[in-house]
């Protein structure tokens, strides 16, 4: 199984939108995807339609559980209205884990294991991470094999991202096994000197690690989650996805590259 974490150490830069769009693009090429919802706030969980406050069963079961194994994580996870597209919901108990949970031996690992567990059942996992460096996002990064980074091309998105690298070299440290990095920046608007900028820097700091092109600002991507769809199910044509059909083309080409 291929495992993405959409993850910025800043809210705000369009990860659940990555996470949503890039699942629903997925899908249609006829892959089975999990998606999983770390953050307390839900959002990608609300996304899908459903109830945050509501939900009997969430992520946050899986950290209580003595023994991970496929039938306990088979438990958690919930059908969407799409086929071929399911998550594990987030529920804001998940925000209480770094305080009851933070310093028992293992934590880290508690989400890798539970994605193992599922290794036949699915092709891709992505995982939406919380804005903040805890035992969820640590949970994240542990378990990918790939970390996705959307970069709002604005100036203060920039020290979102250098926090968000220094993360990632200390996680590639005390990691078993090297993830790769993927930079994608989000919300460009052309006509603005601050996101042709703000590209550009990132293209010249960051070169290793950007993505070559950017999502635009698009208007479709709001009435997607207004009707709880992946944008490309209600917007195929739109610019929005269009350039996240690019993205995951690189991205698919990256991982035949790296493998």
């Amino acid at each position: 199984m291929i495992i993405w974490s959409v993850a910025n150490q800043k809210g705000g830069v369009g990860k659940t939108t990555t996470t949503v769009t890039l699942a629903g693009l997925l899908k249609e090429r006829g892959n089975r995807v999990l998606l999983v919802d770390t953050d307390p706030h839900a959002s990608l969980t609300t996304y899908l339609g459903f109830d945050a406050d509501e939900i009997k069963i969430s992520l946050f079961d899986i950290f209580q559980q003595h023994e991970i194994d496929k039938s306990s994580v088979q438990s958690l996870i919930c059908k969407t209205d799409f086929e071929g597209l399911d998550i594990i919901p987030a529920h804001m108990s998940l925000a209480t884990l770094d305080r009851v949970m933070g310093n028992r031996n293992g934590m880290g690992l508690v989400l890798k294991r539970a994605i193992d567990a599922l290794e036949d059942d699915y092709d891709y996992a992505l995982i939406d991470c919380p804005p903040i460096l805890g035992v969820m996002m640590v949970n994240a990064l542990a378990a990918s094999t790939r970390v996705l980074i959307p970069v709002q091309t604005e100036f203060l998105a920039m020290k979102g991202l250098e926090r968000m690298m220094r993360t990632l070299k200390i996680m590639k440290k005390s990691k078993p096994h090297s993830f790769s990095v993927t930079v994608i920046p989000t919300m460009y608007d052309k006509r603005t000197r601050a996101s042709l900028t703000t590209l550009q820097e990132l293209k010249v700091r960051f070169k290793d690690y950007v993505w070559p092109s950017a999502i635009p600002i698009d208007t479709k991507f709001r009435d997607a989650s207004l009707k709880r769809m992946p944008p490309s199910y209600c917007s195929a044509k739109s610019r929005g996805v269009v350039a996240y059909q690019s993205l995951l083309t690189y991205l698919l080409r990256s991982e035949l590259d790296d493998n």
